[in-house]
């Protein structure tokens, strides 16, 4: 009986410890924290990578719109999951100066391109080969979407999938504020 207590004590103590730093190392949802979450209210760093359609962008490229970088790769299956919200959020908040922005995290562009025709997606997608953006953005995991306002400044930044809800809520303090 005294193992069985022993083992059950130990059992809810790791749980426990487990929650902890889950909540700690991804910055509990909000804006504060480890992972992207972490700069907010700091300028956001851009690089020149690949675009899908050719050429090459980066973040600064959309300097003037608020944008929702999701950073994804195709192997990821809440990535996937995400992607038909991100891509209805697009359609409905492009007319109001929001655009969301997909970096591909390493792989090609004939699978994203693939990948993406067959979800629908149609917002620009940049393609992150020696995944840069993951790195500076502290991404802790797939998908990692941070929201940058009309000014280049980094409002919040999430690890892990959002909801069409929740995405409404992080741009909707940024909407109107520099159209």
């Amino acid at each position: 009986m005294k193992q069985r207590g022993n083992l059950i004590f130990w059992l809810a103590g790791g749980i426990v410890l487990a929650i902890v730093l889950a909540v700690y190392f991804r910055g509990g949802g909000g804006s504060q924290g480890a992972g992207p979450a972490a700069l907010t209210g700091q300028t956001a760093p851009s690089f020149a990578v690949p675009q899908l359609e050719g050429g090459s962008s980066g973040l600064a490229s959309y300097r003037g719109r608020v944008v929702v970088m999701n950073l994804w790769a195709s192997w990821c299956p809440p990535c996937r999951a995400e992607m038909p919200d991100l891509q209805r959020l697009y359609a409905a908040y492009r007319s109001k100066n929001v655009v969301v922005l997909g970096v591909d995290q390493g792989e090609s562009a004939q699978r994203v391109s693939a990948f993406a025709a067959s979800l629908g997606i149609h917002y620009p997608i940049l393609l992150d080969q020696e995944q840069q953006y993951g790195r500076v953005y502290a991404a802790l995991g797939l998908p990692t979407t941070v929201v940058v306002d009309a000014n280049g400044v980094v409002a919040r930044g999430f690890d892990g999938p959002l909801s069409y809800a929740q995405m409404v809520s992080a741009i909707a303090p940024l909407i109107g504020k520099h159209s």
